[in-house]
């Protein structure tokens, strides 16, 4: 069962429960609280129509709608509870509230009864088809591809442990890399893949979706170098846990048939934060493109007659989870700029134009990504997008710098405001420094303030 399959009968069936809830509470309004004949009309007809639509929004932005092949019964039970109460004060608010009554106890008894019809019809329905998820998991049916890190007797208890569960854990081992020696006992249970220094290959080859890291604790900067090259990935990461991490409370339980692991948690910002997110790129980038579209044939002029070439400017770049895509930009250089091969851009470069001199200091130059930005592979504000070439030489100084592709990279960042343009892969890991304290303090509220301080440079045109 796909992924999307499985999502696809979720929402269907919670449009479908979601119906017989809004149906259910306009009878009851009708027959017990108006004390009127129960007829179906227009209303009735618009309510178990539009109300569903209304109430599976508010399922994407709580996040239900995210890795659904991982939902268990506790989680989508509290997923059901909160959207019920928050979707009951929304339709109390909304469509009950400006209804004559006669009696306020109308009132009460309206919202406990569309959120006891909501909750309940809705986690019926919900544990019918999340049940049966969690037994074909338990089955071995459905699994996730999952890549075991380390070669040493550690190892191979956490596979032995696994394996020997009542219940499947979901996980489909498909092999194991190691850093040092190779475990004969593992070696003879898990095909090996090959070291740890060619983990990058590893994932990519065999599309794993979950790792688990069989290390010692104290083994900090190997497991770092390890964390910082999957992070960039939408990949789960598991640690084995020691009694510091046990007794500091650093391990989540979730599931009592489990092995003890500490799952590292890839979400930097919450669902209802990365949906609006999103909202917010796609409206802001469709209106730059409409408002600013004299701005933008003024530049194009300003371009064409600067210097011969084309106005636009197209680069690959890698963007989240390493997939790259192609970066469109007004042209700052001359032609064939790069013919000896990649360069990054220095203060006084020759090979700038003088219109790009005042594009580059003002980042009008960066004005048409608002158009990558629209169709999704950037986002207004996040770390700016490299080249594979710099990418891999940064890399081996700093592993760190592939946690930045854990987001959409952006037109601006708190790199590029603080930073500006790096004149080498020096300057690139310093500026990078200040893109990971974004990351790890990412906010829609700092985003903001990234933009407002964008806006300033632009207006200014003081940026390096």
């Amino acid at each position: 069962m796909s992924q999307r399959f499985f999502t696809f009968i979720l929402i269907v069936f919670d449009f479908l429960s979601t119906s017989i809830a809004w149906g259910s509470f306009y009878a009851f309004r009708k027959i017990y609280l108006e004390k009127t004949a129960f007829s179906i009309n227009e209303d009735f007809y618009l309510g178990i129509f539009i109300i569903p639509l209304c109430w599976i929004i508010l399922h994407l932005l709580i996040g239900t709608y995210f890795s659904t092949l991982r939902l268990h019964r506790m989680k989508i039970f509290n997923l059901t509870f909160v959207s019920a109460i928050i979707g009951s004060v929304v339709v109390f608010f909304f469509f009950l509230l400006d209804d004559s009554v006669t009696d306020y106890q109308m009132y009460y008894t309206s919202f406990f009864a569309i959120f006891i019809l909501q909750f309940t019809l809705n986690l019926l329905f919900r544990f019918i088809i999340v049940s049966y998820l969690v037994k074909q998991v338990h089955s071995g049916k459905i699994g996730f591809k999952t890549l075991l890190i380390g070669g040493s007797q550690k190892a191979v208890d956490i596979y032995t442990e696994i394996k020997a569960l009542p219940k499947n854990s979901g996980n489909d081992f498909i092999g194991f890399v190691n850093l040092n020696g190779i475990d004969k006992l593992l070696t003879n249970a898990l095909p090996y893949l090959g070291h740890a220094n060619d983990l990058n290959q590893i994932l990519t080859n065999n599309h794993i979706e979950e790792i688990i890291i069989a290390l010692d604790s104290t083994e900090h900067e190997k497991i770092r170098h390890i964390i910082a090259q999957v992070q960039g990935r939408d990949i789960k990461i598991k640690l084995i846990p020691d009694m510091y991490d046990i007794l500091s409370g650093s391990v989540k339980m979730n599931n009592i048939f489990g092995a003890l692991l500490i799952e590292i948690n890839s979400e930097i910002l919450p669902v209802w934060q990365r949906i609006l997110k999103r909202l917010i790129d796609i409206s802001a980038s469709a209106i730059s493109l409409i408002v600013l579209t004299p701005v933008y044939i003024t530049l194009a002029i300003l371009v064409k007659t600067s210097s011969k070439g084309p106005v636009f400017f197209k680069q690959e770049r890698i963007g989240k989870n390493g997939k790259a895509f192609q970066i469109i930009k007004f042209r700052t250089m001359y032609v064939d700029a790069e013919k000896s091969g990649p360069q990054l851009s220095s203060s006084h470069d020759p090979r700038i134009t003088s219109v790009g001199k005042f594009m580059r200091k003002s980042r009008l130059d960066e004005f048409p990504q608002f158009w990558n930005v629209l169709i999704g592979d950037m986002s207004l504000v996040g770390p700016r997008p490299e080249r594979q070439f710099f990418i891999d030489q940064i890399v081996e100084k700093e592993p760190q710098f592939l946690q930045l592709n854990k987001v959409k990279p952006g037109i601006t960042s708190w790199g590029q405001v603080k930073y500006g343009y790096a004149e080498n892969v020096s300057e690139m890991i310093q500026r990078m420094k200040f893109d990971l304290l974004y990351l790890k303090n990412m906010s829609l509220a700092l985003d903001f303030k990234i933009m407002l301080y964008t806006i300033m440079i632009v207006l200014k045109a003081k940026g390096k």
